[in-house]
């Protein structure tokens, strides 16, 4: 039998690794199941901050907490981006 291998962005790994069930999620922030889906499936979909907001507050989390947990990647990107610059600045 075949498996589809899904690819998951940020927040479905976050939502997955936490056993979240994205249909409550939906009745309690009223984002339907179908933008759920795609927040966690499609790189090219981007998460409003009313979304995570909204999403934070229906699993019992602190939205900065969540902020922080699915976006530290770019912060370290940006302190070695950074870093980077200031190299460059140098004489």
């Amino acid at each position: 039998m075949f498996t589809k291998s899904i690819h998951m962005t940020r927040l479905g790994l976050y939502l997955e690794n936490r056993s979240i069930n994205k249909s409550a999620v939906s009745r309690k922030t009223g984002i339907s199941k179908a933008r759920l889906s795609e927040l966690s499936t499609k790189e090219h979909a981007r998460l409003s901050a009313a979304e995570l907001f909204l999403i934070a507050l229906a699993i019992e989390v602190e939205p900065g907490n969540m902020l922080d947990e699915l976006y530290a990647p770019l912060r370290e990107e940006f302190r070695d981006s950074s870093a980077g610059e200031e190299k460059k600045k140098q004489p």
